[in-house]
């Protein structure tokens, strides 16, 4: 709950995609709690997607009026004109998604504060923070895994019964053409599910293409079933093993401390059994699970590097990193530079697009 010396604030959140909310309710719900203020900031196309409850800010004069202390985003770029401190929450785990000055450590002037996971991803920008001395850097961990680390639900329970004993298998993939994998693996995927050993939960990023959706929802059946993202943890709770490509749900997946196949992984880390075609899916399913107790030991160790903490406290870490800085507890060396100017005309379509009205 709220501390005696945090007076009530008001907070916006910067819902830019669909994967944005699991991100940022966690921390919506925990800023609520503690007896603050929560609006929204989205596109027209993401309203649908709002909450009984949930408050839009429509317009430049609704934020104005909003006033609030601290925006809290989940990208790399957001409009330079947004009121109180500018917050990164990042929208994934995965380090080696990207080029890292293109990734996690692209620094684009436009944010005070740098929320961190672990220390993998800390120490690269503590390092960026003392060369630029215009932000901080606060390791809290991520606010989604507060509700992955909450536990199993009866949702995912229901997966499991689903399963019949068989086991649960997870296939995700990135939305990003060169990275994805999923047009590749659909005719395996497909053979799999049709064989009917398993049971599969599958899924694709929520901008993926609406005709390699539909194609994946139609294997839906008694042998697998299609669940949209917000369905993500339950899924990961479900699943004995994920096969994925490089997408950062292999990261989630593995704070779980479950093995993972990886498809052409753009950097395989020790912990994923990669193999290089999807036609090899099978057999390393096989491998993977019949080699559990090696595998365990190397997704520790790389969870411990990326997201040591396992509680459900990360929002509330957030938010008191954000009133630390607030409350003038922590200072940056210099004030942080407003680019106005850079990307002008990008940056004020954005925000029309945000704020309509």
């Amino acid at each position: 709950m709220r501390r005696p010396d945090d007076s009530p604030r008001r907070w916006a959140l910067l819902a830019s995609e669909q994967y944005s909310f699991p991100i940022l309710r966690p921390l919506a719900a925990q800023a609520i709690a503690r007896g603050h203020e929560v609006a929204w900031l989205m596109r027209d196309g993401l309203a649908p997607s709002m909450l009984p409850g949930e408050l839009r800010l429509r317009s430049r004069s609704a934020l104005k009026a909003f006033a609030p202390a601290a925006v809290f985003a989940t990208v790399h770029r957001i409009p330079p004109w947004l009121p109180g401190l500018q917050v990164q929450l990042f929208h994934g785990l995965n380090l080696s998604k990207r080029d890292p000055k293109r990734g996690h450590f692209r620094i684009s002037d436009l944010f005070d504060l740098y929320c961190t996971h672990g220390p993998v991803t800390t120490q690269p920008m503590q390092a960026l923070a003392d060369e630029h001395r215009d932000f901080l850097v606060v390791e809290t961990g991520w606010p989604k895994l507060d509700t992955l680390f909450a536990g199993a639900g009866e949702r995912a329970l229901a997966l499991r019964r689903a399963a019949a004993g068989r086991a649960v298998v997870m296939y995700a993939s990135t939305f990003n053409e060169p990275l994805s994998r999923a047009r590749d693996c659909l005719p395996v995927i497909e053979e799999l599910v049709r064989r009917g050993d398993r049971y599969w939960l599958l899924t694709l990023h929520p901008v993926s293409p609406p005709d390699l959706v539909e194609q994946y929802r139609r294997l839906a059946g008694a042998n697998a079933v299609f669940l949209c993202a917000e369905r993500l943890a339950d899924m990961l709770h479900a699943a004995d093993i994920l096969v994925c490509d490089t997408s950062s749900v292999i990261e989630e997946f593995a704070l779980l401390g479950k093995p993972v196949v990886s498809v052409c992984h753009r950097q395989p880390q020790a912990f994923m059994l990669d193999v290089g075609s999807p036609d090899a899916i099978d057999a390393a399913i096989a491998s993977a699970l019949a080699d559990l107790p090696e595998r365990y030991s190397l997704t520790k160790a790389y969870a411990d590097a990326i997201h040591p903490t396992r509680d459900t406290g990360s929002s509330a870490r957030v938010l008191d990193a954000v009133e630390s800085v607030l409350r003038g507890e922590r200072a940056t060396p210099r004030r942080r530079r407003r680019p106005v100017w850079r990307r002008w005309w990008r940056s004020w379509r954005m925000l029309c697009e945000l704020l309509p009205g």
